[in-house]
């Protein structure tokens, strides 16, 4: 389940895109059962990013094991034809956002990731790059979490705090990318949400 986001800032409360269109592929999950990692939204990937992208910035701290999981995403990306630098093996975080072409912030603990974010000062940082310079943003589970509003509606255990539980703000509300409705009959559009 995807869901792009490709428009102009439309919240006159928050800060200005100076006129920039916000590019965000929102992911609900890295694998579904019984398929390869992101092998289910790997074309809404290609389509997104397009030929103009060459290589990905992955930030991989939602998850502990962050060498395992870079390798599991740069064989992805390079199967894709990007190549892929993660955020936790660069001397300079800050620096490696700045000069990214793409951001891709994949899943795990919505918590360990974003006291990461802020541990690194990378909060103002992406969020000048995807709202204020307009790269692509591509977030999977936790990463999808963090790029909204707060991470208030994780469904994630807090096993380490942030300073605040505000995220990175790239869209104006909140999401939770593994809400099951348990009304079959709902009416709830799961992709609007």
């Amino acid at each position: 389940d995807a869901l792009p986001i490709s428009s102009a800032r439309k919240d006159p409360a928050a800060p200005s895109a100076m006129g920039v269109s916000r590019r965000l592929l929102l992911v609900s999950n890295s694998t579904l059962h019984g398929a390869g990692y992101l092998d289910h939204c790997h074309e809404h990937i290609q389509k997104f990013l397009g030929q103009q992208v060459k290589r990905i910035l992955f930030v991989p701290y939602a998850l502990q094991d962050r060498d395992s999981y870079a390798k599991t995403a740069r064989q992805k990306f390079e199967s894709l034809g990007y190549g892929l630098d993660s955020i936790h093996e660069s001397s300079n975080p800050a620096e490696a956002v700045r000069k990214s072409e793409a951001i891709f912030i994949g899943g795990g603990n919505t918590f360990r990731l974003l006291k990461t974010l802020y541990d690194n000062g990378l909060i103002t940082e992406i969020r000048k790059r995807v709202i204020e310079d307009g790269i692509p943003y591509i977030g999977s589970s936790a990463g999808t979490n963090v790029a909204t509003i707060s991470i208030n509606t994780t469904n994630d255990m807090p096993i380490v705090y942030p300073p605040s539980l505000g995220a990175l703000g790239l869209v104006p509300f909140n999401v939770n990318p593994h809400f099951l409705d348990p009304d079959p009959n709902s009416r709830l559009d799961r992709k609007s949400t």
